[in-house]
């Protein structure tokens, strides 16, 4: 099994849209959004000029594949379903 991991920056419609459409490629294992262990921490929360917290998130997205091809069809459709919704992708080894 190759597993492939992302950070998706975008809001929760980009991550739900990304993971839909990987559940639907044949030979995936699994797709799992892993929780954000520092989901609600801002250490620029004092400042004016900081970006709003309604206009971007990093979800971090793991999906497991059935060997090294499939997971290079995975890295493929992520970073077009990313780019179609104008969401940010960076493809990891761990998180």
């Amino acid at each position: 099994m190759t597993m492939v991991r992302f950070r998706l920056i975008g809001n929760r419609a980009d991550a739900d849209a990304v993971i839909t459409g990987l559940h639907g490629i044949s030979g995936i294992e699994h797709v799992e959004e892993l929780d954000d262990l520092m989901s609600g921490m801002r250490d620029d929360s004092s400042s004016r000029d900081s970006v709003s917290d309604i206009e971007g998130r990093v979800y971090c997205i793991e999906v497991e594949a059935t060997d090294d091809e499939l997971a290079d069809t995975v890295r493929g459709c992520a970073e077009v379903l990313a780019n179609e919704r104008d969401a940010g992708i960076e493809f990891t080894d761990e998180f």
